[in-house]
């Protein structure tokens, strides 16, 4: 995956609300295992040594009716604290003036934890309002939690629809070791299954008899299989409903040339009880009425550690036994011992979350795998091949493919001639080290050919901000197309909005332009967008077909890959006001599903189209990460630095 990471952006100065998973065990208000807890740490500690303000959300156990004192975030703020002293404070509120205040006051390089999460009912929901609520506190969101990427909640999906999202080191660790034992394992490939439930790996086994050589089944889920193949279980606890399954599965395996491995012995009580009565059964000996499996045998365990021989990756999901109670813990710890032993640069090891990772910690093993994944259902979805929702809302980084990412400065009526020559030699040279954008310097008529000088040879190019459709004639004031290519210009803006509304040009004339460009070898970009009041008459979609069916009227196929659009909404040019990413996504997708309409997909998926209306630093990063949004036409921003600190932020999205 080309997500992003924490790596990717500049947090300096900035307002972080992240998504973490503190969903600890606490008895007592004590916390008793604070594993998840110190492994959000690296994320958190490069936040703030970033100088960025964070704010921590989290869920707390499953808290059915609102607020709850037994599930409070209090007592992981207080360790917390204790692993990152006088750096912490805690709002008891999920949002509300306190939160409002006590964000305020957060100070760069300290950190909130705000309540649990699920103190709010629209969490588990998704809710709009309460996603927008904890989007508005921040600039930038990361989702740490891996643990609840498997759901679609406010504080993971949500936000991440307002806001760009990245991701943390732990969310980036797991994909990154799931993801290879997912899509790419290396052979010898064996997965060692275990837990009480086949049911609840249904899925997981149909996509790994597609990927993997063996399967190892143990637990009290062996039992299905081994009922499924006629053995005596005894009162082994089993799915009676998927006995038929686990018999078409093993077929299944058959047919594959997949091996699935079961047990040849079991540890066998009356109780499921510490110090009871217990012994060893041969499987093929079988269970007696009464007696109930609950470990894996002496037998098993040597067998499993045969076929694991040689493996180059091994996934190993849920216990060999009850390891809760020690009587009948020695199989799991055996056979953690075992896949541990085989951690190598060549061998990967992963612990698929859940009991699995308790069990592996629990034993002092957890450092000797490759990873120990901190979501137990999140490894099982991803393991499935499904895409997970908390996963898929990270804002991915842009692929050059066939259309351009361009970045135009429109300087508009500024800069005198040398003034103009001045700054293009300031930068120009900073421009030349983002190769992966094109930069477009669209300058007044009287400093083109100045500032066309200090670009020539480099992959900046020039732009004029409007021409004359004519070649030649009585057009006082106007310039022609071959004027501006024999100075060696490469864009024009056409129908820019100030043209539009101050000079009245209509689409007829645009259009008249726009054709003239082409047929002179000129870049148009031209631009469309909406007045307040139409946006306010729900006209936007309609003002915009209009305009991009106008504007391109009589436009080939082919000429169409040299266009390029820009969305201006005129409301917000020169106003401070900005469209919001979802708002500028939604005219940018609209606007290329128009053309797919009227030329075809391909040349919808060619096409450049900008933004441009009050583009900034401060906003900019969260607009061209939508998929649609190619770049900006910028103002103002254009005329100063800030113009080379967009083309980085751009270039450093681009895969």
């Amino acid at each position: 995956m080309n997500m992003l990471t924490v790596r990717d952006i500049d947090l300096n100065s900035k307002k972080v609300i992240m998504r973490v998973d503190f969903n600890v065990p606490v008895k007592n208000g004590k916390i008793t295992d604070d594993t998840r807890i110190t492994a959000a740490l690296p994320t958190i500690k490069y936040a703030i040594d970033h100088n960025a303000k964070v704010i921590l959300l989290s869920h707390l156990g499953r808290p059915k009716n609102g607020p709850d004192q037994e599930f409070s975030l209090k007592p992981v703020a207080e360790r917390l604290n204790e692993l990152m002293p006088s750096l912490v404070s805690f709002v008891e509120d999920t949002r509300g003036e306190s939160v409002n205040k006590a964000v305020e006051n957060l100070q760069q390089g300290h950190i909130l934890l705000i309540e649990n999460t699920r103190f709010e009912k629209g969490e588990e929901k998704n809710d709009t309002d309460l996603a927008k609520y904890w989007a508005g506190l921040a600039d930038i969101h990361i989702n740490d939690a891996f643990g609840t990427a498997h759901r679609a909640h406010s504080s993971n999906v949500g936000i991440a629809s307002y806001i760009p999202s990245v991701a943390g080191f732990l969310m980036e660790k797991e994909i990154k070791f799931l993801s290879k034992v997912t899509y790419e394992p290396e052979h010898p490939y064996v997965v060692v299954l275990g837990g009480a439930k086949v049911s609840d790996k249904i899925n997981v086994i149909n996509h790994l008899l597609e990927k993997a050589d063996k399967i190892l089944i143990g637990g009290a889920m062996m039992f299905t299989f081994l009922k499924a193949q006629g053995k005596n279980i005894g009162s082994s606890r089993y799915e009676a409903d998927k006995v038929d399954f686990a018999r078409e599965l093993l077929e299944k395996a058959a047919s594959k040339n997949v091996e699935i491995v079961l047990p040849v012995d079991s540890t066998v009580a009356k109780k499921l009880e510490a110090g009871t009565e217990n012994r060893l059964v041969s499987i093929d000996d079988g269970i007696e009425e009464g007696w109930m499996g609950l470990d894996i045998g002496p037998e098993t365990i040597k067998l499993f550690s045969e076929k694991l021989s040689g493996a180059r990756t091994i996934i190993w999901n849920g216990p060999m036994g009850v390891f809760e109670i020690p009587d009948f813990s020695y199989g799991t710890k055996e056979i953690a011992k075992r896949i541990s032993s085989m951690t190598t640069k060549e061998t990967i090891t992963v612990v698929g979350g859940g009991d699995s990772a308790a069990a592996a910690e629990e034993f002092g093993m957890a450092q000797m795998f490759s990873h120990v994944s901190t979501g137990g259902g999140a490894s099982l979805e991803y393991l499935e091949g499904i895409t997970l929702p908390g996963i898929a809302s990270i804002s991915q980084k842009k692929n050059l493919g066939i259309r351009k990412f361009i970045l135009a400065g429109n300087w508009k009526m500024n800069k005198t001639p040398s003034q103009a020559a001045e700054f293009a030699c300031t930068i120009v040279p900073k421009l030349q080290e983002f190769k992966k954008i094109t930069s477009v310097l669209c300058v007044p008529f009287t400093a083109l050919e100045r500032v066309s000088e200090y670009v020539d040879r480099t992959h900046v190019f020039t732009g004029a901000q409007n021409m004359y459709h004519e070649s030649s004639g009585a057009f006082t004031g106007e310039v022609s197309a071959c004027m501006l290519k024999d100075i060696s210009v490469d864009y024009v803006i056409l129908g820019h909005s100030e043209r539009r509304h101050i000079f009245h040009e209509g689409d007829e004339l645009i259009n008249q332009k726009v054709l003239k460009a082409l047929d002179e070898g000129l870049i148009p970009i031209l631009c469309v967008g909406e007045q307040l009041q139409d946006r306010e008459d729900n006209l936007t979609f309609n003002i915009i077909e209009l305009q991009v069916k106008k504007g391109l009227k009589n436009v080939s196929a082919n000429d169409l890959q040299k266009v390029v659009i820009a969305y201006e909404p005129v409301w917000a040019i020169g106003t401070g006001k900005v469209a919001s990413p979802e708002q500028a996504q939604q005219v940018h997708e609209f606007i290329r599903e128009l053309i797919a309409k009227l030329y075809s997909r391909q040349a919808a998926d060619g096409i450049t189209i900008l933004y441009g209306g009050s583009v900034s630093e401060s906003n900019y990063l969260g607009l061209f990460l939508k998929k649609d949004i190619d770049g900006g036409l910028v103002g103002g921003a254009s005329l100063k630095q800030s113009f080379v600190n967009l083309a980085s932020i751009m270039d450093s999205l681009i895969e």
